[in-house]
């Protein structure tokens, strides 16, 4: 059976930046399950994926804008130290839930602090990285109604 659309998909995978240092893997553990046609993964390796079956192993290089999008430098702020009350003790790589200015709920790291100042970067930690994907599809199946319904696998 071929990838298409509302295929549950297995796979293992290893993620790679441009100059071959490893990301993510799923080499020694569980395939990666999902439902392919849905979101559930980036947009350029669900695209990679399409008409692939169980037994294909592959490369795929998918630029920024079919994955988490480039860096949006309006998303990294500096703020006073104040703006992280009730925090004591303050350091670069510390994550925070936070608002957009739409009002939806985003993630910021810290990325430097300077005296008071402290400097916030909400883009996804991959934005802007050009992603180097190895594929092995380990199984291909069609989807039940209720996992078309919810959007995932069950």
């Amino acid at each position: 059976m071929k990838i298409a659309n509302h295929s549950v998909v297995e796979m293992h995978y290893t993620l790679k930046d441009a100059e071959g240092t490893v990301i993510d893997s799923s080499s020694g553990g569980e395939p990666l399950k999902y439902l392919q046609g849905v979101g559930n993964i980036i947009p350029g390796l669900e695209r990679e994926m399409l008409d692939k079956s169980a037994g294909d192993k592959f490369t795929a290089v998918i630029q920024p804008e079919e994955a988490y999008g480039p860096q949006n430098p309006e998303l990294i702020q500096t703020l006073p130290r104040s703006a992280f009350g009730g925090v004591e003790e303050l350091k670069v790589g510390m994550a925070f839930r936070a608002q957009s200015t739409e009002g939806q709920p985003i993630e910021v790291e810290i990325i430097d602090i300077d005296g008071d100042n402290v400097t916030i970067n909400g883009n996804h930690p991959l934005a802007g990285v050009e992603l180097h994907f190895e594929i092995e599809v380990v199984a291909v199946r069609e989807a039940t109604p209720e996992e078309i319904d919810h959007g995932h696998v069950h």
